[in-house]
């Protein structure tokens, strides 16, 4: 017995050391000189050529079953739009009067957001029209096929049981910000491809960007150090701030109250007056969105004055879904969920840095630096404000849109002239 035992102790010993030499030279060492040995570029390339290979499994398997199309199989959306402006439909219709007709306009808008409500579906995870063989998915297509149901119970066991165990420790051998973040997305197999480091943020300076998951903090510090804004949070996130409190200076505020929100203006200010200082990260979003769109900025940001740099992040949804949706999933469900993904897959681009022009107010200012970075991350530009993901839209929106139709109506001549269709 104590011969076994000793046998089963040495067997683990080994175990662990080769645990240790593979995790040390291809992981903490590459990440401190913070070089790639071209493993998860290597990685990411068997993962896309399987992607491929499932997909025309499915295909096939949807031929034989004599089954609607693949792109049917996994809808995108439950309506077809009719993107005519107001101006357009209105004005088109009966020019220069006003038409009971124009009810059915408001009408079919109505149905159109009770149906499919184009701001709610920025809070939902962006649906794909292939399976990329995860196991939360939309549609049980591992049935399709035996061969694709034994890659899919394989890539289970790999995701689970290797790919898990392999990043939870890695996130234990952090030090410092950058060895820490670089070390933290090599674990999650994360492969970060950043354009135009020539426009990287400067000391003093204000780098803003587009907001689809709490890996946009560790992406970017991976790249350079940053100062962060942000919301006072409790729990597991609470800890992660007080313990990066102790190491840099960054801004944080309650919600809630409006008094801080002063105070984070006046902390920011002070904090880019100082050139030897590191530019501060800010996601004038507010809130996590999809991947899929770039919502509205909130001026704060850009009412400081400074040089405003912005930045685009596009994740690539085929190996995982980095969008955290905050009002279904708690951090510790999303880090797992994001543990136990392919790899995150994404490109950043630094863009030329920005200021405000003469005469021009924050919210042009805000909405100027915004279209930059949904063109360049090939997003789409929505005006509407983040904080719907928890709040009713607001009164003075609707007012907005009443006063808009009426002076359509007015400027057409249709008011006060009798003229009505």
């Amino acid at each position: 017995m104590e011969e076994s035992r000793e046998g089963h102790g040495l067997a683990e010993g080994k175990i662990l050391s080769i645990w240790m030499i593979l995790f040390v030279t291809l992981l903490l060492l590459p990440s401190i000189f913070r070089v790639s040995l071209g493993i998860t570029h290597f990685y990411v390339k068997i993962v896309i050529k399987m992607l491929e290979w499932a997909t025309l499994q499915i295909e096939e398997g949807v031929k034989k079953q004599k089954a609607m199309a693949l792109e049917n199989l996994i809808s995108t959306g439950i309506i077809q739009r009719d993107e005519t402006p107001m101006e357009k439909e209105v004005v088109g219709r009966c020019r220069g009067c006003f038409s009971l007709a124009d009810v059915m306009y408001f009408s079919k808008k109505g149905c159109e957001a009770v149906v499919e409500d184009e701001v709610t579906r920025r809070f939902s995870s962006e649906e794909l029209l292939s399976w990329n063989l995860l196991s939360r998915t939309n549609a049980n297509l591992h049935h399709v096929s035996w061969k694709l149901a034994a890659v899919w119970v394989t890539g289970i066991l790999i995701r689970y049981c290797l790919l898990l165990p392999l990043r939870v420790k890695g996130w234990l051998s952090n030090q410092v910000q950058m060895i820490c973040a670089t070390l933290g997305v090599r674990c999650l197999s994360g492969l970060v491809h950043f354009h135009n480091r020539e426009n990287k943020p400067q000391e003093g300076g204000i780098c803003v960007a587009n907001h689809t998951s709490p890996l946009d903090v560790l992406i970017l510090a991976s790249d350079g150090c940053y100062s962060l804004v942000g919301q006072v949070h409790g729990g597991l996130m609470g800890l992660i701030q007080k313990s990066c409190m102790q190491t840099s200076q960054h801004v944080l505020f309650e919600r809630s109250e409006m008094k801080d929100r002063h105070l984070v203006r006046k902390k920011i200010r002070e904090h880019i007056a100082d050139k030897a200082k590191l530019p501060i990260l800010i996601f004038p979003e507010g809130t996590c969105i999809n991947n899929t769109s770039v919502m509205m900025f909130k001026k704060g940001s850009f009412e400081v004055g400074g040089t405003i740099h912005p930045v685009a992040i596009k994740y690539d949804p085929r190996f995982g879904d980095a969008f955290w949706n905050s009002t279904k999933h708690s951090m510790m469900t999303y880090a797992f969920n994001v543990l136990t993904s392919w790899a995150i897959v994404c490109n950043v681009w630094y863009l030329p840095p920005m200021v405000k022009e003469e005469e021009e107010d924050a919210v042009h200012f805000a909405d100027r630096v915004k279209a930059v970075i949904a063109a360049r991350a090939g997003m789409s530009v929505l005006p509407w404000d983040g904080g719907l993901k928890r709040k009713k839209v607001k009164e003075s929106f609707k007012e907005e849109q009443q006063k808009k139709y009426c002076q359509i109506v007015i400027e057409n001549g249709s008011v006060g002239n009798g003229n009505v269709c």
